[in-house]
């Protein structure tokens, strides 16, 4: 009767843990394709932000800021599209990301969500008034309404704009990292290190955006040191995501994986 009972158990052992195999499987698909998505928004964001912006906008200087814009035009227009699709990633990697972990606590993993959003619409409206600021250096009717000096200053007014606007959505840039990080930390699918880091980051970029609106001179010289733990955390996330997926659990730790979507923490 033993031998019977221990045949059974095996056999219905067998298809829970292909259930799990497959589970984990899936969990690590959609991990990669998160991190796929994130890897684009840093070669995009990066790419608009980190290169063409500064080749347009110069502080307090309408005329030449007026004159990158028109001698460069090809390249803002790149950067406009780049900042949208960034945006459009961005949203992705955010939706991915709460399908992975809204298991984890539900209510964190949308309030995660409701910052990507609100950013990716700020970084969508940046990048309208980046392109209006060609639209005015590019035409002559602006010119001549306003002369030269005023159509000039118009263009530096709009691209100001969009400079300090992309500053400002650094304040949910930050703000979804925490909620990231909590998610990662408690889902035992990361290290928890990495949560820890992430959430340091949104304490640093909320820093970071402060002294630049505040203590501008100040900024400059702690920027430095504000930009590494989002630097690491963002790296790391996007590392780990491509290579690894998610932390594969020992096999006692198995029967403790939940199917996606299914809670395991409260709500």
């Amino acid at each position: 009767m033993t031998v019977v009972q221990n045949a059974i158990a095996t056999g219905l052992s067998l298809p829970q843990t292909k259930r799990q195999e497959v589970t984990m499987s899936s969990t690590k698909r959609l991990a990669r394709i998160a991190g796929v998505f994130y890897l684009l928004v840093g070669i995009f964001g990066g790419f608009a932000e980190g290169f063409v912006d500064p080749k347009m906008y110069v502080a307090g200087d309408a005329a030449a800021t007026a004159a990158n814009v028109v001698a460069n035009s090809a390249l803002l227009r790149m950067g406009v599209v780049a900042h949208l699709v960034d945006g459009a990633f961005f949203a992705l990697t955010a939706l991915t990301l709460y399908v992975l972990l809204k298991s984890v606590h539900k209510s964190v993993a949308r309030a995660m969500l409701v910052f990507v959003v609100i950013a990716v619409g700020m970084i969508s409206l940046n990048a309208v008034f980046q392109f209006e600021g060609l639209q005015v250096a590019s035409d002559e009717s602006y010119a001549i309404a306003f002369g030269a000096a005023g159509s000039n200053a118009l263009v530096l007014l709009l691209l100001e704009i969009q400079h300090y606007g992309t500053l400002a959505a650094q304040v949910f840039f930050g703000l979804w990292l925490a909620p990231l990080g909590y998610l990662a930390y408690k889902s035992g699918l990361f290290p928890r290190a990495l949560g820890i880091v992430l959430v340091v980051a949104t304490v640093s970029y909320l820093l970071d955006l402060l002294a630049a609106f505040s203590f501008p001179e100040l900024a400059k010289q702690i920027h430095p040191f504000l930009i590494i733990a989002p630097a690491i955390g963002e790296i790391w996330m996007v590392v780990y995501l491509l290579v690894w997926g998610v932390k594969t659990p020992h096999a006692t730790d198995r029967a403790s994986i939940a199917p996606l979507g299914q809670a395991t923490v409260a709500r």
